[in-house]
């Protein structure tokens, strides 16, 4: 599934279509083997009705022994049918539910990102859910295909055996399925509020799940089980709406259907009395009647499975559709490349002019962690700039490409994640360094001591988000990936606000000699850490979204104007 928005079918349907066309040759294997085990069950009750009339009723061992053979070989096709019929609608569902999960992670994971207010359980959620219900309309498809030719050659055989009983059939069935269909719009509205709904829930859940130790240290346990509670209860609600929509449904398929095949038993029971059709024939006419409420019933339900496959199609293209997290180009800057903020103005920055220096390892200080996010999100191109411009190696970091983007520029997150896998997994993700230069990154940041205190050392098993590791561990091992990223500029926001001094201190010059050794690398610091302020080459203070002041660490420290309010902000 294209993770290109523009590539994205504008409409549900046509995004259905898309999936059934795409494995149109599985779909019709798989019909036709299903069709050939729905029209032998329909031969079953028929074969029966043979055997009584020309093997029970004669008294011939000859043609009970050859009825015998012949049912065994039916049930044999029937068994095979169904078999290999079901394992080749069910494959391409599995493929096609894989494909679109891996849309949706790629449109994720593209270089440009993608800019959505959906929280990480909603969008696993569109990833298993709704990826499932998508996929399923090919398996259902399949064996509504087959239902039609079960029907078809059951009406065929009950015209065979009686005009007015296979007419009754031709009749009845289709004014069945049209009348089921009223609560098709009440079921696609229901199943959409459902998924949502679902969706949701399992976002809350997902965040407070994340952030337990931080709701446990402000004692706010209390208010997110209430979140919680509430978000759950509306999901059920959602789901007990849902299920209602289906049962009215199912409910009118089930008794629509008993009244036609009542009627039609009625019928051939009153001509068998009449003389008109035999006992055999009695017999088949009643099983095909009972054979025929499956069939019936699964047609009945292809609106409904539609419409929530289509439901399903909606949020995905929604999700697709959503414009990109940061604008690309194809230019490439220079080498080595700077970063310059030219008269930035973007929410509490105000005409903000900063460049940086090749090879500089430049620390800025902002107070309010309201400017500091706000800068980092303007360096890394999330956020829009209203007025000025930002530029790295001389190009617009709007017109960068994507690749020449990442080498040039890595803006490391505010609270980076730490993948399931190894350490070194986590570390070095493109497998491209040695265990040499790996032990200079982990020694740079620290994160050696990760690896000596357990067992297997860089192939340490790494759990899920990092869970087997305390803050401290988790920050270091991703601050050694920024630094094995090797970026001409690196972007640190508050690197090391997790680990003790003593640590501090050791990642300040790590950071320093690995990066700042000779380098024309540059690296900018957006921290109140007087360690790393202490190795800077160049201090800036930010106040008010401006620079205020400049220089080294002790310069701001004892400047007479700045002094104090430079001390506040980085002095504890």
């Amino acid at each position: 599934m294209p993770a290109d928005p523009s590539a994205v079918p504008s409409g549900s349907w046509r995004l259905l279509r898309r999936v059934l066309w795409r494995h149109r040759g599985r779909l019709a294997a798989g019909s036709l083997l299903i069709s050939i085990w729905q029209v032998c069950e329909a031969m079953v009750p028929v074969a029966i009705g043979l055997i009584i009339d020309n093997a029970v009723a004669t008294g011939s061992w000859t043609a009970l022994a050859w009825s015998v053979v012949g049912l065994t070989a039916l049930f044999a096709v029937l068994s095979t049918g169904y078999r290999l019929g079901a394992r080749i609608t069910f494959t391409a569902g599995q493929h096609e539910s894989h494909r679109i999960r891996l849309g949706v992670v790629g449109h994720l994971l593209r270089p440009q990102g993608a800019r959505t207010s959906m929280l990480p359980g909603q969008t696993l959620s569109l990833a298993t859910s709704d990826a499932e219900q998508v996929a399923a309309i090919m398996r259902f498809a399949g064996f509504v295909l087959a239902a039609v030719a079960g029907i078809g050659v059951s009406s065929w055989l009950l015209l065979t055996i009686e005009l007015q009983l296979g007419l009754a059939v031709l009749v009845g069935t289709p004014t069945v399925v049209l009348l089921v269909q009223v609560a098709t719009p009440l079921i696609a509205r229901r199943s959409g509020a459902r998924m949502t709904a679902v969706a949701e829930t399992v976002g809350v859940a997902t965040d407070l799940i994340e952030g337990m130790r931080v709701l446990r240290g402000i004692g706010g346990e209390d208010e997110a089980a209430r979140r919680y509670r509430s978000s759950s209860r509306r999901a059920e609600s959602a789901g007990v709406h849902a299920a209602t929509a289906y049962g009215v449904q199912g409910l009118l398929t089930t008794t629509l259907s008993a009244l036609l095949l009542a009627g039609v038993a009625l019928l051939a029971g009153r001509l068998a009395l009449r003389g008109e059709i035999s006992i055999g024939e009695l017999i088949a006419v009643v099983g095909l009647a009972q054979f025929l409420a499956e069939p019936v019933a699964l047609v009945g339900m292809l609106s409904a499975q539609t419409a929530a496959a289509a439901g399903s199609a909606r949020r995905l293209i929604d999700f697709w559709q959503s414009p990109p997290l940061t604008s690309t180009g194809t230019a490439v800057p220079a080498s080595p490349a700077a970063v310059e903020l030219r008269s930035v103005t973007s929410g509490p920055l105000h005409d903000l002019t900063l460049t940086g220096r090749p090879g500089e390892l430049l620390a800025v200080v902002v107070p309010d962690p309201v400017e500091a996010t706000a800068l980092r999100a303007v360096l890394a191109g999330e956020r829009a700039v209203e007025e000025g411009e930002v530029r790295v190696g001389g190009v617009l970091l709007s017109k960068l490409a994507p690749r020449s983007r990442v080498a040039a520029l890595v803006v490391d997150p505010s609270h980076p994640e730490l993948f399931e896998g190894t350490l070194r997994d986590n570390v070095d993700p493109g497998g491209t360094y040695d265990d040499e230069r790996l032990a200079a990154v982990l020694a740079a940041s620290a994160a050696d001591d990760v690896v000596d205190l357990r067992q297997g050392g860089t192939d340490q098993q790494v759990a899920a988000r990092g869970a087997s590791y305390s803050g401290g561990q988790r920050q270091r091992i991703a601050l050694a990936r920024a630094l094995a990223a090797d970026p001409e500029v690196l972007v640190l926001h508050d690197p090391t606000t997790a680990v003790d001094s003593v640590t501090e201190q050791r990642i300040a010059r790590g950071l320093r000699g690995l990066r700042h050794g000779g380098s024309v690398r540059s690296t900018w610091l957006l921290t109140s850490s007087p360690a790393l302020l202490d190795v800077a080459d160049r201090v800036v203070l930010l106040r008010d979204g401006r620079v205020v002041a400049e220089g080294t660490h002790h310069e701001l420290t004892s400047h007479p104007d700045h002094g104090a309010g430079y001390r506040e902000a980085v002095l504890r």
